[in-house]
């Protein structure tokens, strides 16, 4: 569970009104924050209504001094094969004493504050389960 947010918003459907959304603030009823926000909650309109917030997943080839938007299958498709790349090469099953350790450590994952306890749990999860060990996030639960 994370911080309890309404977003007032315009446009919604209406004719010659463009959407956008006009008020954030935090929701009084909300067991964790109780209608407070950290300033991540705060500034949360202006990052949604940032004219340079990307929108499209992008990659920067090796050797190209620019960004190039690529399509979202395309971009699971390349991370699901570079980890799986990574992985197979520096998975390490045993430690120099023998012990069998199933780790990998040439990997790392971190979370921020904006993702939700379920998220985190089941990031942790993933991430173990393919002997990451180097992980981090702001799920504390």
């Amino acid at each position: 569970m994370s911080c309890g947010v309404i977003i007032h918003t315009i446009g919604d459907k209406a004719k010659n009104v463009t959407p956008q959304v006009i008020h954030v603030e935090g929701d009084p009823d909300h067991p964790i924050n109780r209608g407070t926000l950290c300033p991540k909650g705060s500034s949360l309109q202006q990052d949604i209504q940032n004219e340079r917030r990307i929108l499209k997943p992008q990659v920067r080839r090796p050797g190209s001094d620019r960004w190039e938007d690529i399509p979202w299958n395309q971009a699971i498709d390349e991370i699901a094969r570079w980890t799986k790349k990574t992985r197979d090469a520096t998975f390490i099953g045993t430690d120099a004493k023998g012990l069998t350790v199933n780790r990998c450590e040439s990997i790392a994952f971190t979370g921020g504050c904006t993702d939700t306890n379920e998220f985190n749990f089941l990031v942790v999860k993933t991430m173990r389960s393919m002997g990451i060990v180097r992980l981090e996030n702001q799920a504390r639960v």
